[in-house]
């Protein structure tokens, strides 16, 4: 039984980094997934490809592209995450678009991520008003269903908290996913109106590359998301990124654990 989300953040701040399923291979993303665990990730977001990826920026839409042309489909990363469940209990996350899980079968597709051992899913392009049809079902397999939560939500954030499962994903930035030079939103203000509607996780995403990015976030959230740095490293170093990527992962739980 892998652990849950909620123990991901118990007495310390978590790094969660994001990778995409099949860039450059399933193999390599297996191999990812021991090495930030043995980096220190508190827990791993499993991207599914999808051939339009609109809360993506450049980075992951190319990631995205070159793992459905080497093949993958949704059935050999389910196959994958049967595999890595053999081997670790860290918790892990989906985040893929509603096409994917509506084109599978929302049923099927819940009742097969509990199966292989996921702990959530994260459907960035489904809005707060049209999550039932997907969170409904994924609480009837105990998959946690994660709400994202953006800067101009000011007086939705309380709404959409209270109903979180998990965590709750405060996007840093407007527009997609991708390194930014600075971070302008006010996360802090973001943190404290989740708290205040349900006692529960927020860590910050979108943007944060750096160590300094990291701790700085850290700061004011239970935990800090990484992607397209990390996605960025894979399709430099393809089949040899699991190195660098280990590296890069120990130095921002450092710079986090350092508070």
């Amino acid at each position: 039984m892998s652990k849950s989300i909620k123990e991901a953040f118990l007495n310390k701040k978590a790094f969660i980094p994001f990778i995409t399923c099949g860039d450059p291979s399933l193999e390599v993303t297996e191999q990812l997934v021991y090495a930030m665990e043995e980096a220190g990730a508190s827990f791993i977001e499993l991207g599914i490809p999808f051939s339009d990826p609109t809360a993506e920026g450049p980075v992951i839409q190319e990631a995205n592209i070159r793992a459905l042309s080497g093949g993958v489909t949704t059935d050999k990363v389910f196959e994958m995450v049967a595999n890595i469940r053999k081997n670790s209990q860290i918790p892990l996350v989906f985040m893929t678009y509603a096409n994917v899980v509506f084109s599978y079968g929302v049923d099927k597709f819940m009742k097969k991520s509990k199966e292989v051992g996921m702990n959530g899913l994260i459907l960035p392009d489904v809005p707060f008003e049209e999550k039932e049809e997907f969170a409904s079902v994924a609480r009837e397999y105990g998959l946690e269903f994660i709400s994202l939560i953006a800067p101009t939500s000011h007086e939705r954030i309380k709404m959409i908290a209270k109903e979180a499962d998990g965590f709750v994903y405060c996007v840093s930035s407007l527009g997609v996913t991708g390194v930014r030079s600075e971070i302008t939103t006010d996360i802090g203000a973001m943190v404290s109106l989740v708290k205040e509607a349900k006692e529960i996780p927020a860590a910050v995403g979108f943007g944060i590359s750096t160590p300094e990015q990291a701790k700085k976030m850290a700061e004011k959230a239970d935990g800090v998301i990484v992607g397209s740095a990390i996605v960025k490293l894979c399709g430099k170093y393809k089949k040899d990124c699991v190195p660098y990527v280990k590296e890069y992962v120990i130095s921002m739980v450092e710079a986090i654990e350092s508070l």
